[in-house]
């Protein structure tokens, strides 16, 4: 499938992380999500119908990425993965990206995180 949808830069600020300090204190996270879909329908219609929603994916994405605390964002990260998946049946895949800017390395760096792509499975 070629056909996608994202949503870049979601900046949602959460207390995750393994230090003691980032329960405490908190960070700004930032989400990148690519969601696989046939937007064929879409493309034809131009009906909101035929497709899924950006403010119910964000919406749906910042749920369950503070649904709890999280000590890694791998797991925030399959949650988002999760829910995406959970909540709108014409998305195929989805790849999650969460950026940890202000992560405790003792070294210089631009950005950290993951990546995380699930899909449907099937029958």
């Amino acid at each position: 499938m070629t056909d996608r949808i994202f949503i870049k830069g979601l900046a949602l600020h959460a207390y995750h992380g393994v230090m003691p300090h980032e329960a405490k204190v908190g960070q700004t996270f930032t989400i990148d999500l690519d969601l696989d879909i046939d937007l064929s329908d879409a493309a034809r219609s131009d009906k909101v119908n035929d497709t899924v929603s950006y403010d119910q994916v964000a919406t749906r994405a910042t749920e369950a990425f503070n649904s709890q605390r999280f000590r890694l964002i791998e797991a925030a990260a399959g949650r988002v993965a999760d829910a995406i998946l959970s909540a709108f049946p014409r998305v195929l895949s989805v790849a999650v990206t969460i950026h940890k800017p202000h992560a405790p390395i003792a070294a210089t760096f631009n950005d950290v995180g993951v990546t995380l792509v699930r899909g449907r499975q099937k029958s």
